[in-house]
């Protein structure tokens, strides 16, 4: 535990109200969305309200030694805000204002904790949107969003979080405060720091406030769903569409189990006798442009042996985003652990990806369901298990090593938009390879060489 004085210290930073140390608080910051993790509860949770509280915040945990670990909405799914030694955990969800929405520049500054789709309503009126949108999107935060660099249902066509970050405002290990960046289209001065630090998982800096960059929102749009008889059929789907040089918002795949599990769960109408769906959604300025993609989606279809329906009112189509977005909640009411992973191979490998997945599953005799990001080969084969079962437990840690194994020799990687966290550490070196961990180290101690910063996340320790 740490000692009195230091929790007295915190207080006097950033008022009584803003530290909590009670035993219910703590649990409830010892764990994020991520299973199979063990749970550590922190020694204290700070709650900031201001970039210069969290600079003394981090100068009184260098000082004393103490691992800080920032959190968003705690949604991640690779361990990423777990707090492994204890600690402090500083969480941001009393920064969530929007500072600014600038329309003239298509920007916005906000400080970390605003939520995804809160920024999405304030920009609105101002016919923008900010695209990246993460399964999580209503609860997701901006900060834990840039720390994770998550993805979500429009990365094919508009990109990730990397995409719409143009400058930063971080804390670094040392409690200074520097800024990246900014409004600008075009800034190519000195080293890209905005993108080393969206991705690192929190443990190169503190990000305390994000410059965004916003788009016009598309005028037009069709959603339409494939159903297929084979998982081969829906890969070749994907790469149909995108030989045929349509590039949608949107194109999801859901394989059979997940089918069946939705629509148990939400009762959508989903065609349970699919082997596979795609759910595909193209978007423009132009209607007559929105209308050609979907002819030519369609005819891909249809080459594949697919069947298209297209939702003809904006209730349809609400009804099959419900259908992608209930996939991990409903596959997750079948047992109390979920492994969620997140693999994404080269677009042209995603039917093996998807039949490898499969078989995985049979071979461990595994409930296993795939769903997620077809368009971009990001897939998330998720395994279904009981936690108080250890051969099954055994069984499901062969399967993931399996599934990671299979993404990189179809010259994948080991995340789409997960972050590697705790969960993905000990497959670093199977994609970078010892000099690659070695000089994320590098970089790693040359900015926090004390390991303040949430310790024991994405880059290896080094061993002596």
């Amino acid at each position: 535990m740490l000692d009195q004085t230091i929790i007295e210290q915190l207080q006097a930073l950033v008022g009584k109200e803003n530290v909590l140390t009670g035993k219910v608080d703590l649990v409830a910051y010892s764990y994020d969305a991520t299973a199979d993790l063990p749970r550590q509860t922190p020694d204290v949770v700070v709650l900031p309200t201001n970039t210069a509280m969290v600079q003394e915040i981090v100068r009184l945990a260098r000082r004393n030694k103490i691992a800080i670990y920032p959190r968003g909405a705690g949604t991640n799914l690779s361990g990423g805000t777990v707090p492994l030694k204890k600690g402090i955990v500083l969480s941001f969800q009393k920064m969530n204002q929007i500072l600014e929405v600038d329309a003239a520049n298509l920007t916005a500054v906000v400080q970390p904790g605003v939520v995804i789709n809160a920024l999405n309503t304030a920009v609105a009126p101002h016919g923008l949107i900010y695209p990246p949108d993460p399964g999580t999107v209503a609860t997701a935060t901006m900060g834990g969003s840039a720390a994770e660099n998550s993805g979500g249902l429009r990365g094919l066509k508009y990109g990730v979080t990397k995409n719409y970050i143009m400058g930063m405002e971080v804390v670094l290990a040392s409690g200074e405060k520097v800024r990246f960046g900014g409004k600008t289209v075009k800034n190519v001065t000195a080293y890209d720091f905005s993108n080393l630090f969206v991705g690192s998982e929190g443990t190169l800096g503190i990000i305390t406030e994000l410059t965004a960059k916003l788009i016009p929102a598309p005028k037009y749009r069709r959603t339409m769903m494939g159903m297929f008889k084979s998982l081969a059929d829906a890969g070749n789907t994907v790469a149909g569409i995108i030989a045929a040089q349509v590039i949608p918002a949107t194109l999801e795949v859901m394989d059979r189990m997940t089918i069946q599990t939705v629509e148990d769960f939400a009762h959508i109408g989903l065609p349970v006798d699919a082997e596979a769906l795609l759910l595909i959604e193209v978007d423009g300025m132009s209607e007559d442009l929105v209308k050609a993609e979907a002819e030519a989606v369609m005819q891909v279809v249809t080459a594949n042996n697919g069947d298209l329906k297209t939702a003809e009112s904006d209730q349809e189509r609400d009804q099959l985003w419900t259908a992608r977005r209930n996939a991990l909640p409903a596959l997750a009411s079948l047992n109390n652990t979920v492994i969620l992973e997140d693999a994404t191979v080269p677009r042209s490998r995603i039917t093996d990806m998807l039949i490898t997945c499969q078989e995985i599953g049979r071979k461990y005799n595994l409930t296993l369901g795939t769903f997620g990001h077809a368009g971009d080969g990001n897939l998330h084969p998720t395994i279904l298990c009981d936690k108080n079962n250890a051969d099954e437990m055994g069984r499901m840690h062969k399967a993931v090593d399996e599934i990671f194994k299979a993404a990189l020799d179809f010259g994948g990687t080991l995340s789409g938009e997960h972050g590697i966290g705790v969960a993905k550490m000990k497959y670093l070196g199977d994609e970078l390879g010892q000099s690659g961990v070695d000089l994320m180290r590098s970089i790693k101690e040359s900015l926090d060489p004390d390991y303040v910063l949430n310790p024991g996340k994405m880059v290896p320790v080094r061993e002596n």
